[in-house]
């Protein structure tokens, strides 16, 4: 692990290679899962707050879903996640052709509220978890990705820089930066 500011970062971060490839997986991380998307407190306010603006975005059983059990629930481990339907996929999850997209990330697209989506969505393949007063950040491997490892590596981009926005999101621009000149230099060491 790697310190930076109020972060530890999985080296697999800076040497895992990963481009999200839409037309080989078909949004599967929507749909695949034993739960669903980690949120915070706050992120649960925000999709309250702005359900309305999100509910034309929905499907029919994500809305049904969402009016027997809510928007979110507890997972085992008692963290929030997203509501799934009986047959798994997010409560948010929306079928476009044959690519499953975000209700919430399409009504962000369409300017109807201003959050994009849940930040443990828009950081994946990347997942937080606290480790005393420290963001750990590690890279979750998935069998599912497996083309998004092959279209990162055959353009060498590490998660990190795959990640840049949330990254900039999650933590800003100045801790991004410096992420970059950790990264560059890790690579400069183990090449």
């Amino acid at each position: 692990m790697i310190l930076h500011e109020n972060t530890l970062i999985s080296e697999d971060v800076l040497e895992k290679k990963f481009i999200c490839d839409l037309n080989a997986c078909k949004g599967a991380c929507c749909v695949e899962g034993d739960f669903g998307a980690p949120i915070s407190e706050d992120e649960r306010l925000i999709l309250l707050e702005n359900f309305d603006a999100i509910t034309p975005f929905l499907s029919k059983d994500g809305l049904n879903t969402i009016n027997e059990k809510g928007i979110s629930e507890l997972d085992d481990e008692k963290v929030l996640v997203t509501t799934c339907i009986p047959s798994g996929a997010c409560v948010f999850a929306v079928k476009n052709g044959n690519v499953v997209s975000c209700g919430i990330e399409n009504a962000y697209k369409a300017g109807k509220i201003d959050f994009q989506k849940p930040i443990s969505c828009h950081l994946y393949p990347i997942r937080i978890s606290k480790v005393s007063e420290f963001d750990a950040l590690n890279y979750h491997k998935w069998e599912i990705c497996k083309p998004a490892c092959i279209l990162g590596e055959k353009h060498q981009v590490p998660v990190y820089k795959f990640l840049k926005q949330p990254l900039i999101r999650k933590y800003g621009e100045h801790w991004y930066n410096e992420l970059e000149s950790i990264g560059e230099a890790w690579e400069d060491e183990n090449t």
